[in-house]
């Protein structure tokens, strides 16, 4: 458990390796919030993190999966057995699939393979329809005197919501605000940034307008799942947002140009590698070497080409 600010923590959920994966704990005036809660294999460290700071399990009154790719929401069902007075509040294209997990579970076995769902993930376990409730946009929250607002971030996926802490002045971005990892970090020019684009729902327009959205408040913090805080100050962050535009634009180029090509996956694959090892390099410099950065984006790298590969079918289909 990483203390972030007054009242706010990082909770490694160990999913895949260490600082990958984070459940975001907020507290304020002895009540309590999760934002997104990694697989169920993470409910210990979860519960955990509530027993570190003396709060008993009641003292949780929201648990808030930031949208439902089972990284981010895996665990909610779980955790929401072990908080009888916590409240699930999630995307409304969401929330049939918190409280039946089934078609969740197919799409992402779909995806994933039987094997690595059952290794990586577990078991998913529904939610009570009496204690889920779907967000709005603009809505805001209470965890003790401390007040969340929630807006539609749609982009990475379309059951994706946002949550602006007006205490820290930041943003719990999911994947929204694309991926981070510390192995990338530098001691003078901060830490480095990456979009998602992982499967079924890419839209690049969208997601450039949820960026934006969020980057009118003047956050001084980003708050990525992928992984913990980044950001020093707005300036730092408005950097972190030029980039992630700018790839965004670059990702589309590379496979708006091998829309035809024969193996289409692997020429995918092989650009954005090339791309991102690039961008890390103009980062960096030579102190990460190539097959490192390969090593650490390898799985990045497979979602973002099988995400990128899906939008140009879907817009062959449109015509």
């Amino acid at each position: 458990m990483e203390p972030l600010g007054p009242g706010l923590y990082a909770v490694d959920t160990a999913f895949q390796r260490d600082h990958f994966d984070a459940a975001f704990l907020v507290v304020d005036s002895g009540r309590a919030a999760f934002i997104d809660t990694g697989t169920r294999h993470a409910l210990p460290r979860l519960l955990g993190a509530l027993d570190a700071l003396g709060l008993p399990r009641d003292a949780v009154d929201w648990v808030i999966p930031t949208h439902v790719h089972l990284d981010h929401a895996g665990g909610v069902g779980p955790l929401m057995a072990a908080l009888p007075a916590a409240t699930m509040l999630v995307h409304p294209r969401g929330l049939r699939h918190m409280v039946d997990p089934s078609a969740l579970w197919a799409g992402a076995l779909a995806v994933y393979g039987e094997e690595e769902m059952r290794r990586s993930y577990g078991e998913l376990v529904g939610v009570p329809e009496s204690r889920a409730q779907a967000s709005s946009d603009e809505q805001r929250i209470a965890v003790g005197a401390r007040t969340l607002r929630l807006i539609d971030t749609p982009g990475h996926a379309r059951h994706h919501h946002c949550l602006w802490d007006e205490a820290s002045g930041g943003w719990f971005t999911g994947d929204t605000f694309g991926l981070s990892y510390r192995e990338f970090d530098d001691a003078e020019r901060g830490a480095w940034i990456l979009p998602t684009s992982t499967p079924v729902q890419f839209e690049p327009d969208a997601l450039r307008d949820s960026i934006r959205r969020m980057m009118a408040t003047r956050p001084s913090r980003m708050y990525l799942t992928h992984y913990s805080a980044v950001g020093r100050d707005a300036a730092d962050v408005e950097r972190l947002a030029a980039l992630l535009l700018s790839q965004i634009d670059e990702m589309v180029a590379i496979a708006s140009g091998l829309k035809d090509a024969p193996d289409r996956h692997a020429a995918l694959k092989r650009e954005l590698l090339a791309m991102f090892q690039r961008r890390v390099r103009e980062h960096l410099g030579d102190r990460i070497a190539p097959t490192r950065v390969a090593a650490l984006l390898a799985m990045d790298v497979e979602l973002n080409a099988q995400g990128l590969g899906i939008w140009l079918d879907r817009l062959t289909r449109r015509g």
